[in-house]
């Protein structure tokens, strides 16, 4: 048995870890942004399992006004340590600008689609259960409601159709198009 045999399963173990903890974090971070009932059972679960290491960091890291930036530097630092571990077990070599970058680009890619999926859940929920509470569902609501309310003003509903959804999903995916090309492109040559 080769060790490249290995290799695979190695990326895939730390790629899904850390995906899932930085989602974790991501989801605490955008929760406090909205201002999300604290008291929801999924809040409080991801307040426990990312409480530790922020405890930490904001001891040396101040939030600056409703940003969370300990939550934002834990979320860097990990994709960093992630990609840095996945390359170097690929055996492909990465400058630590690249690097940076890199872990930024997939954050932002992070973001697009949590709101992206987000959103498009929210839509199906309000056809098939409208009304139920559920906490999952409350909390996706608050994460949602910006982006809709600003949206319903551009589109109010039609015939009793709530089309406001597709105002941000196209945002969103020429969000996608038009941001992160150029900065994977950077980072190709900064490496």
């Amino acid at each position: 048995m080769s060790p490249d045999f290995l290799v695979n399963p190695a990326v895939f173990l730390i790629d899904t870890l850390f995906s899932l903890y930085i989602f974790a974090i991501l989801l605490r971070f955008l929760f406090q942004w909205v201002e999300a009932d604290y008291y929801n059972p999924i809040s409080q679960f991801l307040i426990k399992i990312t409480h530790p290491p922020l405890r930490l960091l904001r001891r040396f890291i101040p939030s600056l006004g409703r940003v969370d930036t300990a939550s934002l530097v834990l979320m860097l630092g990990l994709q960093m340590l992630s990609g840095f571990l996945v390359f170097l077990l690929q055996g492909t070599p990465i400058t630590f600008a690249a690097l940076s970058l890199w872990a930024v680009v997939q954050l932002l890619d992070l973001l697009f689609n949590v709101y992206f999926f987000a959103i498009i859940i929210r839509a199906v929920l309000s056809w098939v259960s409208p009304g139920s509470y559920n906490p999952a569902v409350s909390l996706l609501y608050s994460l949602t409601e910006p982006l809709l309310r600003s949206s319903r003003r551009l589109l109010p509903p039609m015939g009793g159709i709530d089309l406001s959804p597709l105002i941000p999903l196209i945002g969103i995916q020429l969000a996608k198009m038009l941001v992160l090309p150029p900065l994977q492109q950077l980072t190709t040559l900064l490496n």
